[in-house]
């Protein structure tokens, strides 16, 4: 046995020795339980003031108050720190090319997010430096990206597609993102965004990518999800309608970005076509809000989005009283949010879209991997696949209280350490 103090973690070795201790934690997890968290629910953590961890094979051996440490077992001594559920991001874009501090730049300087679009830049600069790069190289850059994310505390990540805009070159980007996943400790839930911007060289932008494009990511990726961004400048409420039509007569689940800058009545249609999600929500009805808290959907908020761009957030607080289900994302991407952290996504989420700091922890946990269909993550229990975060602090609120630095102090995925001081 060895025992390891947090500021020198003990890692779980790589000739196959796959059990480790975590003792003395204060563990807070939303309770078990399958589907989604939805109103009160939200708020309602299990909390184990003092316990140990155990995990072999990569699973929760045990959750007790005291565990006796086994030979050959590393121990990690917690001192009361907090053990939260690894994070679930279920909205990132981090899967690009290119930069876009030129464009930070005009919009430091007046310039609209609608009115950088419509110049070519936004998105379309982004399309330009992705149409450029080779899959491996786009695999590359998104496997340092992953890197990045575990050391947030993140173990399992959606990616999307959507910097294409034209059929090789979003079966590209969901290639290199399969290729980079398949190297990452966590786990990645690719997310078709065909309708992400309009291609303004074609003559039939939408026809290419509803008539093309997503037959042949059919054949290749027949249960990912299809999301679109229905915004004014991007794709209509008519023309998402018929991209979902589509996609639903393929089977593919469908989420899209809706209500970013304008309310058009996409939520409702969504609704009607089973979407298993609407992200974004910062202009959204009350009326729609109350929709989409009786449907079986979930709504996203990315208040690093309104905190990057123009300080508009969600109305969190509306969509859990009403008895909603929400997730807290981040919405990675190189223009409008440029962040990897979930832990900041939390502290935002509190501060601006009225969630407590119980909500948000279910919003990055329990209720993201519903969304994402990852059925052994988003709650701590024996049996769960073991990815876990040890936080610096002993009273989770700080997750949601303390801004910059980060709160991880070690993280666990599928059973090993993978970031920290000794990872």
């Amino acid at each position: 046995m060895e025992n390891e103090r947090p500021g020198s973690p003990g890692v779980v070795d790589a000739a196959g020795h796959t059990s480790l201790l975590i003792r003395g934690a204060r563990v807070v997890s939303p309770p078990p339980g399958e589907g989604y968290r939805r109103g009160p629910e939200m708020n309602r953590l299990r909390i184990w003031e003092r316990a140990d961890l155990l995990i072999r094979d990569g699973r929760i051996d045990e959750l007790a108050e005291e565990i006796p440490p086994r030979p050959g077992t590393r121990v990690v001594e917690a001192e009361g720190r907090v053990v939260v559920p690894g994070f679930v991001d279920a909205h990132t874009h981090a899967c690009w090319a290119g930069s876009r501090l030129d464009e930070w730049d005009l919009r430091r300087a007046g310039a609209g997010y609608s009115e950088i679009l419509a110049a070519g830049g936004g998105i379309l600069s982004t399309v330009r430096a992705v149409r450029a790069c080779s899959e491996m190289g786009l695999a590359a850059s998104l496997r340092v990206r992953l890197g990045w994310l575990l050391q947030e505390g993140t173990t399992a990540v959606e990616v999307k597609s959507g910097y294409g805009l034209e059929p090789d070159s979003e079966l590209r980007m969901l290639r290199a993102i399969r290729r980079a996943g398949d190297h990452w400790s966590g786990r990645v839930v690719a997310t078709a965004c065909l309708g992400h911007a309009l291609d303004p060289d074609h003559p039939d932008p939408v026809g290419m990518i509803v008539d093309e494009a997503l037959s042949l990511v059919h054949e290749e990726f027949p249960e990912v999800a299809i999301d679109a961004y229905c915004e004014e400048g991007a794709w209509s409420v008519e023309e998402c309608v018929r991209l979902f039509r589509a996609a639903r007569a393929l089977d593919h689940p469908i989420r899209v970005h809706a209500d970013q800058f304008n309310s058009l009545g996409m939520v409702e249609e969504a609704l009607s076509l089973g979407a298993r999600s609407i992200d974004h929500l910062e202009a959204t009805t009350p009326q729609d809000l109350r929709r989409l808290a009786a449907s079986e959907a979930a709504g996203v908020i990315l208040p690093i989005s309104g905190f990057h761009l123009d300080d508009r957030y969600a109305d969190g607080r509306a969509l859990i009283d009403e008895g909603g289900a929400v997730v807290v994302a981040t919405n990675w991407n190189p223009g409008s949010a440029p962040s990897p952290s979930i832990p900041l996504a939390m502290g935002l989420a509190v501060r601006k879209n009225g969630l407590t700091p119980a909500e948000a922890l279910t919003a990055v946990t329990a209720n993201p991997a519903h969304l994402l269909g990852i059925q052994d993550a988003g709650w701590i229990g024996p049996g769960r696949r073991a990815d876990l975060v040890l936080l610096r602090w002993r009273d989770e609120r700080e997750l949601a209280h303390t801004l910059g630095g980060s709160p991880v102090l070690l993280v666990v995925c599928g059973g090993r350490i993978v970031a920290g001081p000794a990872a």
